[in-house]
């Protein structure tokens, strides 16, 4: 990856990496099952229920408003796909009426943070290799193994990189790292349009805010979330299919509830410890995150029209920006998509 992707919580856990060269050979290779497709109705009337529960849990597109102030706020999916260009003609004229565009990381803060990596190889790099190998049984560890290596990353190296750098790779299947490396999801659209303009674009938090998330993390913490990643590695694509389908018919709670409740279904899941974990992780990647993001996007709206783009999964829920801004006395319109 040439840079650290933004944090949509897009597969179990996990973050998205930007990798290598496209071809199209790749992207036929790549087409997964739509897991919800061939679920049992009953489970899938479940799941759809429990994601149904929370505030606003479909759409990408809305508006917010009190007084003057008016905010615009799409939801994005961070891997290139040809539905972005339907997407972007309707999202053109409404950043065209914007004051700045806020993203999760702008071109500054991208910048930065390979400036950081470039100079501090212990971004990526765990002095005197990761104990995660050493924590692993003999079977997962040659499993992973052998999966990193399907991805370019041999033992010697793969031995020595952090937790979250070998999740992000195991969340990705083979054929879909040419698609990633195009670097053309949907927030890095929205970024090209406004340079071209002239409107200016403000990232929502600092450059290193991945990095610290992840320091955050306890070594069991991690050796978990690698064993969570490692054992949906043989359905990788399937679940980056799952999750694109989701995405683009705007359903957008149900990409979470989805892997929470794959997890669950997973044998020998202690019911519990999942629904802990999930919850943690939901506080950490998205709700504590919108918090954080609620001062500079209310002040932006004060001064408008203002348009905000961040990974789709921080729209729903109690603690999602919608819900926030709604707390805040906000007016919230849902925009056709």
């Amino acid at each position: 990856m040439h840079r650290i992707p933004r944090l949509p919580a897009c597969l179990p856990g996990l973050v998205l990496l930007i990798c290598l060269a496209l071809s199209s050979a790749a992207q036929a290779q790549c087409r997964g099952t739509d897991l919800l497709e061939v679920m049992p109705a009953a489970e899938r009337q479940e799941l759809m229920a429990r994601a149904a529960a929370v505030p606003y849990p479909e759409g990408n597109l809305w508006r917010a408003t009190r007084g003057e102030a008016e905010l615009m706020l799409a939801g994005t999916y961070h891997l290139d796909d040809p539905r972005h260009d339907g997407v972007m003609d309707r999202l053109l004229p409404l950043l065209e009426r914007a004051t700045v565009l806020l993203v999760e990381a702008g071109p500054e803060e991208e910048e930065a943070l390979r400036d950081r990596m470039a100079a501090d190889p212990g971004t990526m790099l765990a002095e005197g290799g990761s104990a995660v190998f050493d924590r692993l049984g003999s079977e997962e560890r040659d499993r992973l193994a052998d999966a990193l290596l399907q991805r370019g990353i041999p033992g010697p190296i793969a031995e020595r990189l952090r937790p979250w750098f070998l999740s992000m790779m195991l969340a990705i299947p083979p054929c879909a790292l040419p698609i990633a490396a195009r670097d053309a999801g949907l927030d890095k659209r929205l970024i090209e349009a406004a340079d071209l303009r002239g409107i200016p674009v403000r990232a929502l938090e600092p450059y290193d805010t991945a990095l610290r998330l992840f320091d955050g993390m306890t070594e069991a913490e991690q050796v978990a979330m690698i064993r969570n990643a490692l054992s949906f590695e043989d359905r990788a694509a399937d679940l980056l299919h799952t999750t694109s389908e989701a995405f683009f018919t705007a359903r957008t709670r149900l990409i979470w509830e989805l892997n929470r409740h794959l997890s669950l279904k997973q044998p020998g899941a202690d019911a519990a410890e999942v629904e802990a974990e999930f919850a943690k992780l939901e506080e950490t990647l998205m709700s504590q995150r919108n918090r954080d993001w609620l001062a500079a996007l209310i002040d932006a709206a004060t001064k408008g029209p203002a348009f905000a783009a961040f990974g789709a999964l921080h729209l729903p829920g109690k603690a999602g920006v919608l819900a926030l801004l709604e707390a805040e006395g906000f007016t919230l319109e849902r925009l056709p998509e």
